[in-house]
């Protein structure tokens, strides 16, 4: 995951999600019932502005976090993380982790079977890799060309990805059917520069989350806004 001259694109997008409340608790749930315990050796790679790797020092976990935008590690450094950097010889966390999650993180990256590997290489034997990204390149809008998303993925794909890297995956399935209609109701009807109105994602976390995320138990295997995908290393 290349450092050098990367530039996010969408921080004000990331602060508005900051407030995406029972939309982050279930991303920080997907991962932390795969942390064996609160001193397991765990990564956050995309790390953003810290969000998760915040919610997660709140439950007793503290991540190593990785993140190529300059200005953004700047505030992970400030917030107390210990930020790694593969590109200038940080190669001792190589095989080092027992998890390592990924967010809304691979679809930035041009190259994802590269990084695919590279995540691959990063867990320690057994260790296991969460993956979360965008779902249905009908779905794509403003929004992914405005944090320069590179596509979105479906499942079979991404396993193979992750199977092509030396993983093992163990659960898959598509999350939040609501929002593939949301999302494709913001292809044809939301803002032409791809922001995101913060009333309206309130309202849809508030009140269309809860539900959403109840109904992905059925319809995990056909269709949702997003994949989630668990591996491990042999």
């Amino acid at each position: 995951m290349a450092t050098d001259d990367f530039v996010y694109t969408g921080s004000d997008n990331l602060e508005v999600m900051a407030d995406a409340v029972n939309y982050n608790r279930f991303l920080l749930d997907s991962v932390i019932r795969h942390v064996p315990s609160p001193e397991a050796s765990v990564l956050d790679f995309g790390a953003g502005a810290g969000t998760y790797a915040d919610m997660m020092t709140t439950r007793g976990i503290r991540p190593d976090v990785l993140e190529p935008d300059g200005d953004l590690r700047k505030v992970l450094t400030g917030k107390g993380h210990r930020v790694v950097d593969l590109d200038h010889g940080d190669d001792t966390v190589e095989g080092g982790y027992d998890v390592v999650y990924t967010l809304n993180v691979l679809e930035h990256i041009k190259n994802d079977q590269e990084a695919c590997e590279q995540l691959a290489s990063l867990l320690k034997p057994g260790g296991r890799l969460v993956v979360y990204v965008p779902a249905f390149e009908v779905l794509f809008t403003s929004m992914d060309e405005k944090v320069a998303h590179y596509r979105r993925y479906r499942r079979r794909p991404l396993e193979r990805l992750l199977r092509n890297a030396g993983l093992e995956v163990v659960e898959s399935s598509y999350c939040d059917p609501a929002g593939f209609f949301a999302t494709l109701s913001y292809r044809f009807l939301g803002s032409s520069d791809g922001s995101i109105s913060p009333a309206a994602l309130k309202l849809y976390d508030r009140v269309v989350f809860p539900i959403s995320r109840a109904l992905h138990r059925v319809t995990g295997r056909l269709f949702g806004k997003n994949v989630l995908v668990v591996a491990t290393r042999g």
